[in-house]
């Protein structure tokens, strides 16, 4: 992100680079959430066989089952004047933390991106400390949770107490860390974090945008306002480190939160791999097509590397208006598998009361 945080919601908003306004975007539809489940109740409903509706996929996850970590990235100015985006990659932690990683399960992973904004001190300064941070953390390991948490609050404050950086400087903020089979992410901003799981986009963050309803609601009661989709008429996202001619005196409670949000999982074989990516992505492409995009690409040449580009440059085929950086994270070292749909040996059919049922469902997904 290059100047700004650039609103998805509503995407014709007017955006702001430095305090300068930009023109409105093109309206982006964008649906939001894999519709699968959706599809199956809809489906249920009407009396259509489920049958014909599911995967044949391996549902088991073996006891001895560990994910091998390989990953690849791209990163491009897209039509902006200069590059604020930042990300880190790590696919072996251990050997990366070298002394420091004792008491650290093995194999171990590290992911992220940061979407810069008002320069690219904040963005750039995010990248090479939260890391030590976490791992440095007095809860590191034995509460990872905790120590994302201070991780981020550490950096959001020695940001505020830099002289050397741009206290007007802001960037949002997603990592990934993985342990074995446990999955963290953790989210500040509208970057977003997508599991691949047999072909279905599983969607592991939330884009903290002022529009978003429990976020307008926890910045208006700090007494914030949202206006026209920005923070107090200023920033597009609710949440972001930095910025701190925004957030007031340190140690105060501010509209604009460096807390991240967190989610924790256990990875399966079911779950092939994993697109972090920043907002000049997501805003022209929906989750499910990204990890359509990945899956086909994957299942021809098997290169994460390639499958970040071939985002990057779809992306920018649909006149993505943002800096563009995209992480693809392999957990195997294989291609994923034919995906396989069960032959009926009845014609089934759905009424046209379940056709309108299921199309509603799909449009409430939008």
């Amino acid at each position: 992100m290059n100047g700004s945080v650039e609103p998805q919601t509503p995407p014709d908003s007017p955006s702001m680079d430095s305090g300068v306004g930009k023109p409105p975007r093109h309206q982006l539809t964008s649906i939001r959430h894999c519709a699968s489940s959706m599809r199956i109740a809809a489906a249920a409903s009407s009396g259509l066989d489920l049958g014909a509706l599911s995967l044949i996929s391996p549902t088991d996850v073996r006891p001895g089952f560990l994910p091998v970590f390989r990953s690849g990235s791209c990163a491009e100015i897209g039509p902006k004047s200069y590059m604020e985006d930042e990300h880190v990659c790590v696919d072996n932690l251990i050997e990366h933390l070298g002394g420091r990683a004792a008491g650290i399960p093995a194999p171990g992973a590290f992911y992220g991106v940061f979407d810069g904004h008002g320069g690219t001190d904040a963005a750039c300064f995010v990248r090479k400390n939260i890391l030590k941070f976490i791992v440095e953390d007095v809860n590191f390991p034995s509460n990872v949770e905790k120590a994302i948490r201070g991780a981020f609050l550490k950096a959001d404050h020695a940001l505020a107490d830099s002289h050397s950086l741009d206290n007007d400087s802001g960037t949002t903020a997603l990592t990934a860390l993985i342990f074995g089979r446990t999955l963290f992410v953790a989210n500040a901003g509208d970057c977003r974090a997508v599991l691949g799981r047999r072909g279905r986009a599983v969607e592991l963050s939330r884009d903290h945008k002022p529009n978003c309803k429990s976020e307008k609601i926890r910045i208006e009661k700090l007494g914030g306002t949202v206006f026209d989709g920005y923070l107090n008429g200023q920033l597009a996202v609710a949440r972001a480190l930095g910025d701190w001619h925004m957030k007031g005196p340190k140690g105060s409670v501010s509209p604009l939160s460096a807390e991240p949000e967190l989610q924790e999982m256990v990875l399966s074989e079911e779950d092939e791999f994993l697109i972090i990516g920043c907002d000049g992505l997501w805003d022209v492409m929906t989750s499910q097509c990204a990890v359509t995009i990945v899956r086909k690409e994957l299942m021809q040449h098997n290169s994460p590397e390639r499958c970040s580009s071939e985002l990057v440059q779809e992306a920018l085929k649909r006149d993505s208006c943002d800096n563009l950086t995209v992480v693809v994270i392999c957990f195997s070292s294989n291609p994923p598998p034919q995906i396989e749909i069960p032959r009926s040996r009845v014609r089934r059919s759905i009424s046209l009361e379940g056709l309108h049922l299921l199309k509603g469902a799909l449009d409430s997904n939008a």
